[in-house]
């Protein structure tokens, strides 16, 4: 049975990808809440700027400069200075990644392995790094943040973006039963569309085939319009992200949330996604579970 949702004291969070979208509303939202922040991106100029923020001090901000598709080594080097600062970190947020749009022919195992670099080792070589400290203290929230397009992958042209978030929903549930005898909490964040900058990447092509234009074109008109017009807002995600993590507001009382979904469509398509899988489990219920070697 999970446990409840409990609220503590001021909490030091390490949050990668704090230069735009989520990440950076994560930001504001964790020290406007009192919690001190240690956020990290590719380009410290691109997050000086959360200097500025009225609750933002040497005492709660501290800033760093991380690539999450860097060496292991070289995480752990940047973990270990951020253990520094305040002597702990009680939250690790996994938000940084590539949004890489591709044909999966077209595309090829160089763009798998680009997207799987950032999106997956990434997480696991932040979280690793991270894990000693927290074994130690037998304390501590690890949040990955997924994507819907994890559960409903047909979709082009997403197919590497969706499978490199498939492997980190099922590596955060791993975690989840690794980690509980160290008293480790693990939440997989799965957000439908938000209007951040995620659907303006372009379409990568490192092999033109002209049989996959039309596809390849329609995907790029449906992000193009729903780009900058997504109903999702990435304030409200973040202050709910918060919630659940500090057992507050919407979250006082609940129980801790495995997959934390985020939005109408991802709710939408994870539900038709489980109602999908169910139908086929009854087709076939006959014949898939009769494959026993005969008494």
């Amino acid at each position: 049975m999970p446990s409840l949702i409990s609220q503590e004291p001021q909490r030091v969070w390490f949050i990668t990808g704090t230069s735009s979208g989520f990440g950076k509303q994560l930001v504001a939202s964790v020290l406007a809440r009192g919690d001190r922040v240690i956020a990290t991106a590719r380009s410290i100029e691109k997050i000086k700027s959360f200097s500025s923020l009225p609750e933002a001090s040497p005492s709660r901000l501290a800033l760093l400069k991380l690539d999450v598709s860097d060496t292991a080594e070289s995480i752990q080097r940047t973990v270990n200075h951020a253990l520094s600062i305040w002597g702990r970190i009680d939250v690790v947020v996994n938000n940084a990644g590539l949004g890489m749009k591709s044909v999966l022919e077209e595309g090829g195992s160089l763009a798998a392995m680009q997207q799987f670099q950032t999106n997956v080792f990434g997480v696991l070589n932040v979280t690793n790094a991270v894990l000693p400290h927290m074994r130690e203290r037998h304390s501590g929230t690890v949040v990955i943040v997924g994507s819907r397009t994890g559960w409903h992958a047909a979709c082009p042209p997403v197919g590497f973006y969706a499978a490199s978030k498939a492997a980190v929903h099922a590596i955060g549930e791993t975690y989840a039963s690794e980690l509980a005898q160290f008293s480790i909490r693990v939440t997989v964040v799965i957000p439908g569309s938000f209007r951040t900058s995620a659907l303006g990447q372009p379409i990568t092509v490192h092999k033109h085939i002209p049989a996959y234009d039309m596809i390849r074109e329609k995907g790029r008109a449906r992000f193009n319009s729903i780009s900058g017009y997504e109903r999702g807002d990435p304030a409200k995600a973040m202050e709910l992200l918060v919630d659940v993590v500090r057992g507050e507001g919407s979250a006082r009382g609940r129980e801790w949330p495995m997959w934390l979904f985020m939005g109408q469509d991802a709710y939408r398509d994870v539900r038709g996604k489980c109602d999908a899988v169910l139908r086929t489990l009854d087709a076939w219920e006959d014949v898939s579970t009769n494959l026993e070697f005969d008494q």
